[in-house]
């Protein structure tokens, strides 16, 4: 896409921003920079190359799930300022 056929007012409404002639130029010799890196890159031979999910290794920071006992439900109940049933009591919000 040559940067003549961008439509920077469109760009700017979709990433809702409002711009002034000004910057509407600026903006349009940028895009087209931009869009002219990405044909150059377009031109590498990446047939070699594994295709990847991310840049960088992911690594699941998580801890393992694992089974251990609960909280009893008579200290669980202890500093709840209503119960009843063996339930927390809580206010209703919906009217």
């Amino acid at each position: 896409m040559a940067a003549a056929e961008i439509d920077i007012k469109y760009v700017a409404h979709l990433a809702r921003i409002s711009i002034t002639v000004d910057e509407e130029s600026k903006l349009a010799a940028q895009l087209g920079g931009i869009l002219g890196y990405i044909e150059k890159l377009k031109e590498l031979d990446v047939t070699k190359v594994e295709p990847t999910a991310h840049a960088v290794p992911m690594v699941n920071v998580t801890r393992p799930d694992e089974v251990r006992p609960s909280l009893p439900h008579e200290d669980a109940l202890r500093n709840a300022p209503k119960q009843a049933g063996g339930l927390f009591m809580v206010p209703k919000i919906v009217e």
